[in-house]
Formats: structure tokens, sequence, C-alpha cells
């Protein structure tokens, strides 16, 4: 067993990032200010969308993106099962009906065919989630949307780094919301990102993002600057601070190099888990792509074992291996399964992975002896349960 516990993240966080942060809280601006102006700058450069709005998250954005759509009683948008709550209760909370459409099983992003297959009349936008941070299959989903009048909003959550057919997401013909929460690929504490090449949305989001103000704080109390301002919408306080931007400015600097690491830890994996019948380990997309790789989510073929997916999990923490859960299936929550009235058999793929998935460790600062002491303990658990 491995001595020390080994955490199922941790943020990698360097002196350039202590050192901006110690700047911003000497400079006097630590809500929003001109940091801000600099990451959402140096972000828009990076994906290579024409426009990008920071915010407090990414639930923030979709939030935003969903009310900008302007849903109406009985609007429905299509995603994933497969995902966070957030994607969903945005979707609801915008005042939209959720229709979830299954998986692929084998890379778990939401299946192009039955998105069309879950399409009607009152079907407004597609939200496809790029799992773990592999992007899904966007000339099809773009077709779709053309072909019946839809808009798409990419849950970009897992994918800051991901680039699908040579283009970054976050450049692509749509809008896409992105997360830095602690165990992303990059982090500003908490916080997001909404890309998009649409002039009218990002100028909305960001209305929206404030109050409805149309001048921002550090606009108003810059030396150049009026402290006059007017309301022009009713809005939210969803704006970033300069203190989270402080971080994300030295992230981004880093994203590519955290990438690189990520993939060859999860290679490592592929290749160390590829003979066991018990697992089934993620599939890659056939299309050209970079994975991001925000997440490692083999599936625990528990037919093959005397326990469940929440045993092996435990058991892996007996071994001082931390594990996480992404993601049981939406429609296996209470409230969605009470309110969506998903039908047995609706969603196989998603009901298959929702019972058998997992995360193993996966982050930057990870040694391949790390690694190592996760396939011994994986296997050891299997081992232990094997029918």
């Amino acid at each position: 067993m491995r001595a020390a516990f080994l955490p199922f993240s941790i943020p990698t966080i360097g002196e350039e990032e202590i050192n901006e942060v110690v700047d911003s809280l000497k400079s006097g601006w630590i809500t929003t200010g001109p940091k801000v102006k600099r990451f959402e700058e140096a972000f828009k450069e990076y994906v290579g969308a024409g426009y990008a709005v920071p915010l407090t998250s990414a639930t923030a954005g979709l939030h935003l993106t969903m009310l900008a759509l302007k849903l109406k009683p009985g609007d429905e948008v299509i995603t994933t099962p497969m995902t966070f709550a957030a994607t969903v209760s945005m979707i609801v909370q915008g005042g939209g009906t959720p229709v979830l459409a299954d998986i692929e099983p084998g890379t778990l992003n939401i299946d192009v065919h039955a998105i069309r297959r879950k399409i009607t009349p009152r079907t407004r936008a597609i939200v496809p989630v790029h799992f773990a941070g592999q992007p899904c299959d966007m000339d099809e989903i773009f077709a779709i949307a053309s072909e019946f009048g839809l808009s798409v909003i990419e849950d970009a959550a897992h994918a800051v780094g991901t680039e699908y057919k040579g283009a970054r997401i976050g450049s692509l013909d749509s809008v896409s919301v992105f997360s830095f929460h602690p165990i992303k690929n990059i982090t500003t504490g908490e916080g997001g990102m909404v890309a998009t090449n649409d002039e009218q949305l990002a100028e909305e989001i960001s209305l929206m993002k404030f109050h409805g103000m149309n001048r921002e704080a550090w606009k108003r109390y810059e030396a150049s600057g009026t402290p006059n301002y007017d309301i022009v919408m009713p809005g939210f306080k969803y704006n970033m601070m300069d203190l989270q931007a402080a971080l994300g400015l030295h992230q981004l600097v880093k994203l590519d190099s955290f990438i690189e690491k990520r993939t060859l830890l999860a290679n490592f994996y592929n290749e160390a888990f590829c003979d066991i019948e018990e697992l089934v380990t993620p599939k890659e997309v056939p299309y050209e792509h970079r994975h991001a790789w925000h997440l490692y989510t083999p599936l625990v073929r528990i037919e093959k074992l005397t326990i469940d997916r929440d045993s092996f999990m435990a058991q892996l923490k007996g071994e001082n291996i931390g594990t996480g859960l992404h993601f049981k299936a939406i429609h296996h929550h209470p409230y969605y399964r009470d309110t969506l009235g998903i039908a047995a058999g609706d969603l196989p793929n998603a009901d298959y992975a929702s019972e058998r998935i997992l995360s193993l460790p996966l982050f930057p600062l990870m040694k391949l002896d790390d690694a190592r002491d996760v396939v011994a303990a994986v296997k050891t658990v299997i081992a232990r349960n094997r029918r």
C-alpha cells in the first residue's frame, strides 16, 4: 500500500501566481480591475475567439447564455446526461426544459444520432459537453443545428486547451463556456469564461454579469474614469475579481505544459490497464483532435467483480489512492429523476457508465511513480474482488 495519501487532484500553483496575487493585494485592485481585462485578452487570444467575458464560474456563464436565448415556457434544450448538474440546472434556470440524449459508449460524449432523435418542434438549442476534455463531433452537431435552426452552446468546462480538427474549442461558430475550478486544467480558484465570435451576445452577457451596468467599477474609479453609470437592464453579480485573474494570467501561460503532462499520465494509464478485462479504458474520438485530459475515467466492469463501483472507490481509498466521481448520470439524481421522467432503458449507455465510472488521480504535479502506485492499487482491488 502507498505510504501517503494521493489526492484525486491538486492545483499546480507556482511562485508566479503567488507573486501576482500579492501584487494585486498591494495595488488596491482586488475586485474587477485591469488584471481581469488582461486575462480576458490573453484568453481570447489563446482560444482564438473574437470576444471573451470573464465570470465567477462556468455555471454563471451557462446561466447568462441561457438567459440570452430568451427561452419561453416549453422550449427544449438537448444535452447529455453525463455531466455535472450545472449544465442541466442552468437550462432550467434559464427557463428551458432539458432533454437528455444518450452518449457514445466509448468516448462518453453525446451521441449525435441520439441528438437527432430527440429533436421536436420545441427544440431551441443543443448543449454538447466535451467530456473529460475530448471534443464532441462538432461538424455533425453544427450540421444538425443548421438543419433545424438551433443554437449551439458548448459546455467547455472540461475543455480549456482542447482542439477540434486543428481549431481550439472557443474559436468555433458557437458560444463556449469554460471553467477554472481548482480541479480544472487551469484555475483561478473559482471562475469561468464565455468565449464567442458573436459581438452582440458578448455585450449582452457582459451587461448581465454586473447589474446591467454600462460601466464597470474599474472603469469608473481609475484616474481617467467617471463615477457616473446607467443601468440598462436587470442583471446579476457574476464578475471575476483581479485576485482570480492574477492566478489565471500565469496559469494560462502554463496550460500547454499542463496538458502535455496530463497526456503522458493518461497514456501511461491506458497502457497499464489495456489488458485488464475488469476495466474499460477511455476511448478516443476518430477525428483529428487534442484531448486536454481533464479527467481519466475508466469504467469498472462490476459484473466481473463481487463489489460495486462505490465499494471499489472505497477500497482504493483504503490503499491511499483518492478518486472522483464524474459523473453519476443526471437522471439518476432524485430531482431530475422525478422531474424529467426518463423512461427505463431510454438512455442505456449513460445508465451503464453511470454505475461503473470513476476518476483516477490525474494532475500535473503527479510523478510517474504516483501513477504506478495508482495502477498497483487498482490491480490489488481487482484481484481481491474478482469473481
